[in-house]
């Protein structure tokens, strides 16, 4: 019975946001609460909800001060040569951006944290989406496939987890996989490049005049001919005309060899630079991210820190501190809720005991004669079961179960560990991942819109990197 709650649970909340019945906050308080009470504890309800807080609060103050870091950074000036740099190598071209934004989330996923990952891409390619009125869900699509396969790093957190569990060593767990993790960045940017000659054809390559319009334009998450066009679905003809923004404003003149402000994405005269600043605010982010990935600190008290310094220091006053802080409110706000919102769902769905329920039965369904091919089966199900679970959860719960079915037939820990982390470029747009709020809320892009967009193609990225990892011989 909790199995089957556990899946209509999902299921619900997935349906109703996809369509827009509800809220993502809404859906992830309301349904679980509702599911509680029907399974008849709805008097553990507050158990649960602040078990789920407590485990999930470090992560939303990281978000936090993380999101007021970045802000802060963008404000004075940090990203904009990145995004000079990117806007001239991508000469205004749609599918040129979108291969960058792979690229750019690839490389900065190095770091081995989805948060600043999203941070950094999103801030750096936003404006450039939105000065060439391109899809935005295009954009956090790729920018979350190219983050879930790096996020197989040692240090990213899956290989550890899944090399852990398993009792292996974690060099042993990755090495032998990165040929096949290599075919599924390169089967990202691959479609990037589709996805951006859609766009392109959608929109055209336009001239660095146009690009450089100073626009007053309405929010439009799915730009398309007649209001109704998707990515999927990329307007007949081309043109720049297919869009249904609205704009106003002047044209910025002048050569193409003119001073590299003509390429600023961001507004070259906004009173918060800080150019004098410029190499402080960039050694800082350097230390920071250096001391994030060697773990001195723990990440929330490294945000912490850090946010607190570049206030100071770029913003001695406490009125432009207090505007900077007001200027950032709305994606604090906006993400943290969503973290805590998450919170009562996996609470809930542990507390419950759904989650543990949904993953027996799915290991009691598989048939005995697929036991010599248990790392087949966990690479597939390892799609579905991150997506609906925590990388915990998986790792910890589900994976030793399976392993030990797979080693009644033959199949090493090794293999199964390897084949655990072939879902992960799934795992990155789960519900259940608080650095997907990061990604959808500052790219100002409605959950379910995104959620409707990636599924499938990081699903198949994912099945690329299973089919990789088995012709290898690794899984």
């Amino acid at each position: 019975m909790l199995t089957i709650l556990g899946f209509a649970m999902i299921a619900t909340f997935l349906v109703l946001i996809m369509m827009k019945k509800m809220s993502p906050i809404a859906a992830l308080v309301l349904i679980p609460a509702a599911f509680c009470v029907f399974v008849g504890k709805g008097a553990k309800l507050g158990d649960y909800v602040i078990d789920g807080v407590t485990g999930l609060a470090p992560t939303a103050a990281m978000l936090m001060f993380a999101i007021v870091y970045f802000g802060v950074m963008i404000d004075v000036g940090l990203f904009d040569p990145i995004v000079r740099g990117i806007l001239r190598f991508c000469k205004a071209d749609p599918m040129r951006i979108v291969v960058g934004t792979a690229v750019l989330a690839a490389i900065v996923s190095l770091d081995g944290d989805g948060s600043t990952t999203f941070m950094i891409t999103v801030s750096a390619m936003y404006p450039l989406y939105k000065r060439l009125k391109m899809s935005l869900v295009v954009m956090t699509g790729v920018a979350a496939m190219a983050n879930g396969v790096m996020n197989t790093l040692p240090w990213g957190g899956p290989t550890a987890r899944a090399a852990t569990a398993l009792k292996v060593d974690a060099g042993d767990v990755f090495v032998p996989m990165i040929p096949a993790l290599a075919v599924g960045l390169v089967a990202v940017i691959g479609l990037a490049y589709v996805l951006g000659v859609r766009e392109r054809r959608r929109l055209g390559t336009l001239a660095l005049d146009e690009v450089l319009v100073t626009e007053k334009e309405t929010e439009t998450v799915l730009v398309g001919a007649g209001g109704t066009g998707t990515p999927d679905s990329p307007a007949p003809g081309g043109g720049s005309g297919a869009t249904t923004a609205t704009t106003t404003g002047t044209t910025t003149t002048g050569s193409d060899g003119a001073d590299d402000e003509r390429f600023a994405a961001l507004d070259p005269d906004r009173p918060t630079l800080r150019p004098r600043l410029y190499w402080f605010n960039a050694l800082l982010t350097v230390v920071l991210l250096t001391a994030m990935i060697m773990e001195l600190l723990p990440i929330p008290v490294l945000f912490l820190l850090g946010a607190a310094l570049a206030l100071s220091v770029n913003f001695p006053h406490i009125p432009d501190q207090k505007a900077r802080l007001a200027a950032h409110a709305d994606n604090v706000l906006n993400v943290s809720g969503m973290v805590f919102a998450a919170a009562v769902f996996t609470g809930v769905l542990q507390g419950t005991g759904m989650v543990d329920h949904m993953a027996t039965w799915m290991v009691d369904v598989i048939p005995e004669a697929m036991g010599p091919h248990m790392a087949l089966v966990t690479g597939v199900l390892s799609l579905p079961l991150t997506y609906f679970m925590s990388n915990d959860g998986f790792y910890f719960g589900v994976l030793p179960v399976l392993a030990e079915a797979g080693a009644a037939h033959g199949v090493t820990p090794l293999e199964m560990a390897r084949a655990s982390l072939v879902g992960q470029p799934l795992h990155m747009s789960s519900p259940l991942v608080p650095a997907v709020y990061v990604l959808v809320g500052m790219a100002k892009v409605e959950f379910g819109d995104h959620t409707r967009f990636v599924v499938k193609w990081a699903a198949a990225t994912c099945l690329v990197i299973l089919g990789a990892g088995i012709l290898f011989g690794t899984i």
